[in-house]
C-alpha cells in the first residue's frame, strides 16, 4: 500500500469515527434537543483547539454477541484543548454509541486523560450523557466506574473538576459527578438518580417520572446536587467557559487576573442607604454585591438552593474572589442545614484553589426548631465553621448589619483567622438580638413592672446602645475599622492587595476530620 493509499485509509477511518453511532442516531439526538458528543466539545473549546486521543479504541467484550458490533471510540470522545487559550482536558460521552454506556475501554479512556490532567496540572471537564454501565460486560464495567471514582477523589483539590449532565446519568454513574467540584444540568433533557422510577415503584410503590425523581429542577432547588441549570446544551457550555475563567489550572497556581477598567475607588452613595433603619426589614444582598464587584459581574453558584446564603464568583480589580453572603431577603438570612453545607463546600473549594474569600455578613443566628435540630444543624453549622477556620486564603469580612451569637463566630470572624474584618455603622455585633437579650437579663425587673412593654422597650434601648452597634467590637480590635458603606469596594480591594502574599499554616497532619 502506497503512502497516498495509507493516508486515504486514515482519512476514511477518521470520517467513520466522527460519525459515532451513525446519521440515524445523530438525528435522534438532535430531535431530543441535544447536541452530539463532538458538537458539545466544539462549542466548549476554542475553535480548532481540540486534540482527540484514542479515537480508534474499540471494546474487547465478546459476551452476548456484542463483539459483532464495534464502533471506533467506543462511546466516549476524549482529548484536550483550550478555553480562552488556557489548557483543559475533556471527555464527552456519546449517546449515539451503545447509548453512551460505559465499558472497560470507555473507562480506560477517561482514566487516561484524568491521569494526564493531574500530571500536567490541567483541569478536567466531563460531559455526561450515558445509559450507565454496559450490562454485557458485567463486573468489568463496574470496575471501570470505580477506577474513575478513585481518580475523582485523588485529584480532588489538585485540579478543578467540572461535570455537565447533558442527558441520563443513573445508578453508580452519578458518583463521579457528585465528587467533582461543580455540576451543570440542562432543563428537561438531563437527569440524575441512583435508582430509576421502575425500582422506586417496586420498592416504595411511588409513581414518579424521571424528571420528578432526578431532573434539573429537583437537583437545583431541593437536593442541591446541581450547582447550575440552564435551558440548553449551548447555554451550559457557554457558562462552563465563564466558570473556567475564574479558576486556576491547579492548586499550585493563583486564579487568572484580567485587566480591569472599573475604577478601584468607585463609590456608590446607594450603599449608604441600602440597609433599612428597621432591623427587621429585609433587603437584597445581591444589590450590594452587584455594586461593589468589577462591572457588576457576579457569577452566582446554586442560585435556587438554600437561598438564605448567596455564593459565587466575582472580581475585584481583575482578581477573582469567592463571595459568601447572608441573604436577609430569604429566611432573614439565618443559617440552616442547607445554607451551612452550601457555604462550607464553596469555602473549601475556594481555599483548595487559592481563591480569596469576601464575606458579607448579616446573620441573626441559626434557624431554630425540631426539624433543624433532628436534622443535625449542630453538625452542619460546624461544617461551615470548620471550612472558614481551616481556610488559609485571604478572608475579608464586612459586617453589614446583624452578627449574632454563634453565627457571628462562624462567619469568618477575627477569632477564626479572618484577615481583615470591617463593619458598617449599621452593624449589630452581639450574643443575640436586643429583645431576646433583655428578656433574659432583666427578667425579674420585667416581671415586677406594671407596664411590661414599656420596661422592655427601655431596657432594649440600653442594650442597643451598649451592644447592638459595631463599636464594642471595634474597641476590642475584633473589627479593623468601621467604614462608610459607599467606600466598601475600595476597602476590599486594598485589603485583598495587602493579603495577596499572606502565609497561614495549619498544623502538619494527614488530614482533618470535618464533621460529616
Amino acid at each position: 500500500m502506497t503512502l497516498e493509499e495509507k493516508l486515504l485509509n486514515l482519512k476514511n477511518k477518521r470520517n467513520k469515527t466522527l460519525l459515532g453511532g451513525g446519521e440515524e442516531r445523530i438525528k435522534k439526538q438532535h430531535e431530543k434537543g441535544k447536541l452530539t458528543a463532538r458538537e458539545r466539545i466544539n462549542l466548549l473549546l476554542d475553535e480548532g483547539s481540540f486534540e482527540e486521543f484514542d479515537m480508534f479504541v474499540e471494546h474487547r467484550c465478546s459476551n452476548f454477541g456484542i463483539d459483532k458490533t464495534k464502533i471506533p471510540g467506543d462511546g466516549v470522545v476524549t482529548g484536550f484543548g483550550t478555553i480562552e487559550g488556557r489548557p483543559v482536558f475533556v471527555f464527552s460521552q456519546d449517546f449515539t454509541v451503545f447509548g453512551g454506556s460505559l465499558s472497560e475501554t470507555f473507562a480506560e479512556k477517561i482514566c487516561k486523560i484524568m491521569d494526564m490532567a493531574a500530571k500536567n496540572g490541567v483541569p478536567v471537564i466531563g460531559l455526561n450523557d450515558s445509559g450507565g454501565a454496559r450490562i454485557q460486560e458485567g463486573i468489568e464495567s463496574l470496575a471501570g466506574y470505580a477506577e474513575i471514582f478513585l481518580r475523582n477523589v485523588l485529584y480532588s483539590g489538585v485540579i478543578p473538576q467540572i461535570s455537565a449532565i447533558m442527558g441520563p446519568c443513573a445508578g453508580g454513574a452519578v458518583y463521579s459527578p457528585a465528587i467533582t467540584d461543580f455540576i451543570f444540568m440542562v432543563k428537561k433533557t438531563s437527569y440524575m438518580f441512583l435508582t430509576g422510577p421502575k425500582v422506586v415503584k417496586t420498592v416504595t410503590n411511588e409513581d414518579v417520572t424521571e424528571e420528578e425523581l432526578g431532573g434539573s429542577s429537583i437537583h437545583s432547588t431541593k437536593s442541591g446536587i446541581s450547582h447550575f441549570v440552564f435551558d440548553s446544551d449551548e447555554e451550559v457550555l457557554k457558562n462552563i467557559r465563564k466558570l473556567f475563567s475564574f479558576l486556576p489550572l491547579n492548586n499550585k497556581e493563583n486564579p487568572p487576573v484580567i485587566s480591569n477598567d472599573d475604577p478601584i475607588n468607585r463609590e456608590d452613595p446607594k450603599l449608604n442607604a441600602i440597609v433599612p433603619d428597621n432591623p427587621n426589614k429585609p433587603y437584597d444582598v445581591k444589590e450590594i454585591i452587584n455594586i461593589i464587584v468589577d462591572n457588576g459581574d457576579f457569577f452566582e453558584v446554586q442560585p435556587y438552593f438554600a437561598t438564605n446564603i448567596v455564593i459565587g464568583f466575582a472580581r475585584f480589580n481583575g482578581r477573582p474572589v469567592g463571595i459568601v453572603a447572608n441573604q436577609p431577603k430569604s429566611l432573614a438570612g439565618v443559617l440552616d442545614i442547607n445554607a451551612s453545607e452550601k457555604g462550607a463546600r464553596f469555602v473549601r473549594f475556594c481555599d483548595a484553589f487559592n481563591i480569596p474569600l469576601v464575606i458579607l455578613e448579616d446573620v441573626p443566628g441559626f434557624l431554630p426548631g425540631t426539624q433543624q435540630e433532628y436534622g443535625g444543624i449542630i453538625k452542619s453549622g460546624a461544617k461551615l465553621l470548620y471550612a472558614f477556620a481551616e481556610a488559609t486564603v485571604p478572608k475579608i469580612t464586612i459586617i453589614l448589619r446583624k452578627a449574632y451569637g454563634g453565627a457571628y463566630c462562624v462567619m469568618s470572624s477575627k477569632h477564626i483567622r479572618g484577615d481583615i474584618n470591617y463593619a458598617w455603622p449599621t452593624a449589630e455585633i452581639a450574643v443575640m438580638g436586643p429583645k431576646g437579650a433583655v428578656e433574659i437579663i432583666f427578667a425579674k425587673e420585667i416581671l415586677k413592672s406594671e407596664n411590661k412593654e414599656e420596661t422592655i422597650a427601655k431596657f432594649e434601648e440600653e442594650y442597643k446602645e451598649k451592644f447592638a452597634n459595631p463599636y464594642s467590637a471595634a474597641i476590642r480590635g475584633y473589627v479593623e475599622d468601621v467604614i462608610e458603606p459607599k467606600t466598601t469596594r475600595f476597602r476590599i480591594i486594598r485589603a485583598l492587595e495587602l493579603c495577596k502574599n499572606k502565609m497561614d499554616l495549619n498544623p502538619p497532619k494527614k488530614h482533618g476530620n470535618i464533621p460529616l
